[in-house]
């Protein structure tokens, strides 16, 4: 089969001519003759500094294409820095997205490897990379190595949200809280902690998009490396295969990758990329392949539901020793970039620490996966995780206290006169895919200051906005629809019962309907501005959804667009 490619440098007309004459420095003749040119599409980028060490990791994955017979092409593609960039990287995951299927398709390239490490960079890859659907896979950049301050582990964002809450309590000095800041990133690499960017480089590999082993190597580990090598020999058989993610992704894929989820006690943000990733691919997935897997046990004991870093996962056994673990609840058809099934050679996987890595016979909760609300305050659903909340605020029933935006929830924040206490359900609304617009990680809010210094450390709260993967507490996410677009959020006032019941699956307004049906809801609190925010807005689809462009969901393929010359 020819490659792809050939449509640019075969033949000896002009078109040829001009296709290698631009293409020839430094690359010998036989370089256009029908080898596999392979994209290395990488987010390296110093505003990305999660990413950063990705140039060395694309040298060795282009010395895997060159062994294998391939010509290796680095192209950068958009980066997002989870902590860099305002008003949030989740309003430009979908440009990055249309991005890099643009860039794989318009160019001479037969095969890509797709390096991310950083939150939305492995979901805008694997969604652009889907709708093209030419042979791919990932290589996930991993965590940094531990911290450590006062002899203790120091996780990336979980201890942040910790710390920051101690010293607006008056139990940790500013002093301190800053001595802290210059102990926590010891290395290279993403959050060392089971936020998003760990998360979704496991939910990755479990759903078969990368070399087997690959989530969790920490990025200064030199076995990074040689995987990187031998992912760049992969994509050169794998283009020979045609083994393209469409032939990889199936729901039984994306139902691994929900088993996993859970064991490892992993993001809650990794439900709305799987969902955008399975609206690129065509698997159907919806909210309710979401639920069945609440009685997955929690493996993984690391922050934020637990107390270990993903240095100690990696030295524990990683994400294959869990898999093993949980081969019960695994499609054993689902096959990886390997063209073999997901689950081949877990028997060799083993447990090395099972105080990092519990066995499925004594695992940290009995049931951890994240679970899906309804009711009717979240007509279309709304998610929690239950593996870092408080058992006792699990089934709650309080009275609202409403903010309009985050702007307004940190004006009153610290009001001594505002009117909480602990059986208080905190309420933002204008944080959704519309509304922000972005669907900001705000919804793990911030305790008023008032029960800080009472010692309380939880309390229920609700949003149509995300929450960082590091965080923690008893916080409904992802309310669908959301305010801005007319959702129930938006009739919410202050001093209504809301009841939250996750062992029922329930999120009630406790105001009768005809109640509802007479209040007018709150406007949306933002306008946008023209330019991409302004697409973004008229067309993203809502958190149920994956929060995707409606215009960018499914498979537009690979044909060779026509040329000018």
């Amino acid at each position: 089969m020819a490659v792809r490619s050939q449509a640019w440098y075969g033949g000896q007309d002009r078109n040829g001519f001009i296709h290698r004459a631009w293409m020839r420095r430094g690359l010998p003749d036989d370089a256009f003759d029908g080898k596999p040119h392979i994209a290395i599409c990488t987010t390296w980028s110093d505003l990305s500094p999660c990413n950063s060490h990705l140039k060395e990791v694309a040298e060795h994955v282009a010395r895997g294409v060159w062994e294998a017979g391939g010509v290796p092409l680095e192209m950068p593609v958009p980066s997002m820095g989870e902590t860099q960039m305002r008003p949030t990287a989740m309003l430009y995951r979908n440009l990055a997205a249309m991005a890099v299927e643009e860039m794989i398709r318009a160019n001479p390239v037969d095969g890509v490897v797709l390096l991310g490490g950083c939150d939305k960079t492995i979901p805008a890859l694997l969604m652009g990379a889907c709708s093209v659907d030419l042979p791919a896979l990932v290589v996930a950049g991993g965590p940094m190595l531990n911290g450590t301050w006062r002899g203790r582990p120091l996780g990336c964002g979980t201890d942040v949200w910790r710390l920051s809450e101690e010293v607006r309590a008056g139990t940790l000095s500013p002093e301190d809280f800053q001595r802290a800041e210059s102990a926590m990133i010891r290395s290279r690499g993403h959050c060392n902690t089971m936020g998003t960017a760990s998360t979704m480089a496991c939910v990755t590999e479990a759903l078969g998009m990368t070399m087997p082993g690959n989530a969790g190597i920490p990025a200064p580990d030199s076995r990074l490396l040689q995987l990187s090598h031998l992912a760049g020999r992969r994509i050169v058989a794998m283009v020979a295969e045609d083994l393209t993610p469409s032939r990889i992704l199936t729901h039984g894929s994306f139902r691994n990758a929900l088993a996993a989820l859970a064991a490892i006690g992993g993001s809650t943000n990794a439900v709305v990329h799987l969902l955008a990733i399975a609206g690129r691919v065509g698997a159907p997935l919806s909210l309710d392949d979401v639920d069945p897997f609440h009685d997955v046990p929690l493996l993984v004991d690391l922050q934020p539901a637990g107390t270990h870093l993903m240095e100690d996962f990696f030295r524990a056994g990683g994400l294959r020793a869990v898999l093993r673990e949980i081969s019960d609840r695994l499609d054993h058809e689902a096959i990886n970039v390997l063209g073999r099934p997901l689950v081949e050679g877990l028997e060799t996987a083993e447990i090395t620490d099972p105080g990092v890595i519990r066995p499925a016979s004594d695992p940290l909760r009995p049931a951890a996966g994240i679970a899906v609300l309804r009711g009717n305050l979240a007509p279309d659903g709304a998610i929690i995780k239950p593996a870092a909340a408080s058992p006792h605020l699990l089934s709650h029933r309080g009275r609202a206290i409403v903010f309009e935006s985050p702007e307004e929830l940190h004006h009153r924040l610290d009001d001594p006169d505002l009117d909480v206490d602990e059986n208080t359900v905190m309420v933002m609304r204008g944080c959704g895919p519309r509304g922000y617009p972005g669907m900001p990680e705000v919804g793990n809010m911030p305790l008023p200051a008032k029960l800080l210094e009472r010692g309380v450390r939880d309390v229920v709260r609700i949003s149509d906005a995300r929450m960082s993967g590091t965080a923690y507490g008893t916080v409904v996410l992802h309310v669908a629809p959301e305010s801005a677009v007319g959702g129930p959020l938006a009739l919410v006032r202050t001093g209504d019962e809301i009841t939250l019941d996750v062992e029922r699956r329930l999120l009630r307004l406790e105001v009768p309907d005809d109640e509802l049906a007479r209040r007018t809801p709150a406007p949306p609190a933002w306008t946008p501005k023209g330019g991409y925010e302004s697409l973004y807005v008229e067309h993203v689809t809502q958190a149920d959804k994956g929060a995707d462009l409606d215009f960018l969901t499914g498979v537009r393929g690979r044909e060779v667009p026509r040329h000018s010359h």
